[in-house]
């Protein structure tokens, strides 16, 4: 997994976003443990000072949550990104953290987050609609994208790789021609799959790629394709039986989503992301998380202020 070396940090952090300066309480110590499917020697995932004076002036979508909760889509199905516990329903994952350092600095403690479980096929809509006031959870950044809602970030930097059985001799895209490929309902993956170039035989859509790793290991479909972060997760979850190919085939940039046309909640964000990817809790968060698959953290990627 190759990420972007960042560019510098802005000079200053406006002190709407600035967690590691804002004033406020630690998040609380029940959310201080790593993802479900991590060993039990995974380090604990950071704290984060909630920022009790955060304002961000000109933010429509602010402005409604102001003093009351803060409503973050993400995904539920992901291990080591974002998932939750179907036994306490609490959530962890890397993007979780993402989502809750950012909400952190603007002004909302644990108890004011709500994670709201959104299918990739329902996000514009869900952040257009007021649905959800972000979306943390795996989002590619791109230009078709960019139409409906507006991105902070990146924050993350995946590429499309693919999910195969322990002992499958498919080492990269050119080895599905003639093979069954599962990827998740309205994802980029999905798409990029389906072209002429690779062969796939069938590629089969899925309402979230659980179902699809299901398939694989009932010998339904040859892989499963989706971003190498994700993948890591699912072959960590079943050590032995599935593998990474280890050959990735796009740059995939994660980034938030938010209404768009609200810059100011843009701005905030990206400040956010910038000042926990420079005090070391985005590289603690990642350790805690997505760290447990194997894969070391690299540079964190450059904000993109477009």
């Amino acid at each position: 997994m190759k990420l972007r070396k960042t560019a510098a940090v802005a000079a200053v952090v406006v002190a709407l976003a600035a967690s590691a300066t804002a004033c406020g309480k630690d998040r609380d110590t029940d959310d201080k443990k790593a993802d479900p499917g991590a060993g039990s020697s995974a380090p604990a995932v950071p704290t984060y000072k909630v920022n009790t004076a955060a304002d961000v002036k000109g933010s429509p979508v602010f402005e409604k949550i102001k003093g009351k909760k803060i409503t973050i889509g993400t995904k539920a199905d992901q291990p080591f990104l974002g998932f939750e516990n179907p036994s306490d329903k609490t959530r962890s994952g890397f993007d979780v953290e993402i989502a809750r350092m950012i909400a952190a600095d603007l002004g909302f403690d644990k108890d004011h987050i709500e994670f709201k479980t959104v299918p990739s096929e329902a996000r514009e809509t869900q952040i257009a609609n007021g649905g959800v006031d972000l979306y943390v959870g795996t989002y590619t950044i791109n230009d078709e994208r960019k139409k409906q809602i507006d991105f902070g970030g990146p924050y993350y930097i995946a590429g499309q790789d693919l999910l195969v059985k322990a002992d499958s001799d498919i080492k990269g895209p050119d080895d599905i021609k003639g093979k069954k490929v599962c990827s998740a309902t309205g994802s980029t993956p999905l798409k990029r799959i389906k072209e002429a170039k690779y062969g796939a035989k069938e590629v089969k859509a899925q309402q979230g790629y659980q179902l699809c790793v299901q398939e694989l290991l009932n010998d339904t479909v040859d892989a499963v394709t989706t971003d190498d972060s994700i993948l890591k997760g699912y072959a960590a979850q079943n050590k032995g039986k599935l593998k990474v190919v280890g050959s990735p085939f796009s740059k995939e940039p994660y980034g938030v989503g938010l209404k768009k046309g609200d810059k100011a909640l843009r701005d905030a964000v990206n400040n956010a992301l910038e000042a926990h990817m420079k005090n070391g809790d985005w590289k603690k968060a990642y350790d805690a998380t997505l760290g447990q698959s194997g894969a070391a953290a690299q540079e964190p990627p450059a904000v993109d202020r477009y």
